[in-house]
């Protein structure tokens, strides 16, 4: 497993989820903890090998088919239609979303490409409203249901977002923008579905520690949109952070994930995937179901400015 999950229930018993870019990081983790909670998780992603190497690593764990890779660049027009189609027909429903997918082409607002300004867009905006259009009808049909039988249940979207959106940030107006464009698209989908008994949320996470807060390698890639991005900061930037750049070493996940000192942030430190996705857990559970159209800041106690 890529964590050690905080709590295992069975809150999320019988319900299927879907988790975009679910085989690492935050993702992955919220992955893990869904389906240490009950749920049986379609993990949607680009990467074949770490897809089905995340979905092993949780049966193995919780049971035979309690994980399920889906393999798809989602920024393909009809790749979250087909998502849901695949979730809904192997699982039998769709009860949680959690839009995860997502990375940084980081540039300065003078230097930047229309291209580069959409894909931020594409990834982290227009990807989250197509998986919203496509679970539309599923939930309608099942709240239909649930109404027919007298009882009332609820399901749930999050959305993954960052402080960015609110604060901006300075060498990435591209995805701050989109980011801040998550905030919304969740409000107006809380507004038309909350009828249909559906909490749609985000969270606004500050720095926790991933992949993308480390120098970019040849090491760590996605494929999407038809190119081939290095994850993490230029080594430019990750020398003014103090850090060691060495494009040809592997790093560990023990320094991948785990949490740094950082000034500034009230907790003094940043924070780790397993804290990111108990947030996650908390608006996917029973325990937030008079909580919706809300961005949940999860930063620490960091103050304006950083992201």
């Amino acid at each position: 497993m890529i964590i050690e999950p905080t709590l295992r229930s069975d809150l999320l018993a019988g319900q299927a989820a879907i988790v975009t870019g679910g085989a690492r990081g935050i993702g992955g983790a919220t992955a893990t903890t869904l389906a240490a909670n009950g749920a049986r998780v379609v993990i949607a992603e680009v990467d074949q090998v770490k897809a089905e190497a995340a979905a092993k690593s949780i049966n193995e764990a919780f049971g035979a088919g309690t994980a399920t890779p889906f393999i798809a660049d989602l920024v393909a027009p009809s790749a979250c239609d087909d998502l849901v189609n695949f979730t809904h027909e192997n699982l039998g429903s769709v009860d949680i979303v959690v839009n995860n997918a997502g990375y940084a082409w980081d540039g300065r607002v003078h230097d930047m490409t229309d291209e580069q300004f959409q894909a931020m867009l594409d990834i982290h905006l227009v990807v989250p409203f197509r998986l919203a259009r496509a679970c539309a009808p599923v939930f309608r049909a099942a709240a239909k249901a649930d109404a027919s039988a007298g009882v009332v249940r609820h399901r749930k979207t999050v959305m993954v977002s960052s402080m960015a959106g609110s604060w901006g940030l300075g060498g990435a107006a591209n995805y701050a923008a989109a980011k801040a464009g998550m905030f919304g698209l969740v409000r107006s989908l809380a507004r038309e579905w909350g009828s249909i008994h559906v909490n749609v949320n985000a969270v606004a996470f500050g720095i926790i520690q991933t992949r993308f807060a480390l120098p970019q390698s040849d090491h760590e890639v996605i494929q999407t949109g038809g190119r081939t991005i290095n994850v993490g900061m230029s080594a430019k930037q990750a020398e003014r952070m103090g850090m060691r750049v060495d494009p040809d070493r592997v790093v560990t996940d023990e320094e991948m994930y785990g949490s740094k000192a950082m000034p500034g942030i009230t907790l003094g430190r940043t924070g780790t995937i397993r804290e990111a996705a108990d947030a996650i857990f908390w608006l996917c559970s029973p325990l937030s179901e008079y909580v919706t159209g809300q961005v949940i800041p999860v930063n620490g106690g960091a103050q304006g400015g950083m992201s």
